[in-house]
């Protein structure tokens, strides 16, 4: 099984690295970080790098293809080459997906029209305007195309995929190897739970 998750400059790294581990130590899942050149991709911060495995041009199909978010897509959402290589790639998947804001790439690909999808809060108002109806939660599915919220809920999208390519089992057994069981020391990983003051303050850094 062919997982591609597709990389680029200024990504967020959790986005791409959370459904990467918890696919990669799967039997049988050969997971490869895609970028639309060769050499090292700088993510968001600018103090870490990826090294993609291969590039657009060496992938024309993928069992599933996961489409990470961060700010350096903006500048992607109009790229014709990108977008055609997302449409011709979702044209072979069993799963098509993404992460955060990674859903305005699958958006401006075409792949969201009358879909339920979901995105990283501070976006999800951005989705109508891809044909999408936004949807609060973690992880939505919609025949098979799957979106997640915020950078952590990548590693729920990559348990996701996992379940669909490998079965419930091996998808059980890579939570189990990731230790995935989290406990949010604060509570506040929503709006709707947050407080107000950090909502404002959030959604500002967010969109500028």
């Amino acid at each position: 099984m062919l997982i591609a998750i597709l990389i680029y400059e200024k990504l967020t790294a959790l986005d791409a690295v959370g459904p990467y581990e918890a696919l990669a130590h799967i039997p049988g899942a050969e997971v490869i970080m895609v970028a639309p050149r060769e050499g090292a991709v700088i993510t968001d911060t600018g103090n870490l790098a990826l090294v993609a495995g291969g590039t657009t041009a060496d992938i024309a199909a993928a069992d599933a293809l996961i489409v990470p978010g961060g700010e350096g897509n903006r500048v992607l959402l109009d790229d014709e080459r990108l977008l055609g290589w997302i449409q011709r790639v979702h044209e072979h998947t069993r799963v098509t997906a993404s992460v955060c804001t990674g859903a305005l790439l699958l958006g401006a690909a075409g792949l969201l029209e009358g879909r339920r999808a979901t995105t990283h809060w501070a976006y999800r108002d951005e989705l109508p305007k891809y044909g999408a109806t936004p949807v609060a939660e973690r992880v939505v599915r919609d025949g098979k195309v799957v979106t997640a919220a915020g950078v952590s809920a990548g590693i729920e999208l990559g348990l996701t995929v996992a379940a669909e390519l490998f079965g419930e089992d091996a998808a059980k057994a890579a939570e189990l190897g990731i230790e995935y069981d989290p406990k949010p020391p604060f509570g506040t990983g929503s709006p709707e739970r947050a407080p107000a003051e950090i909502v404002e303050a959030v959604r500002e850094l967010e969109r500028g």
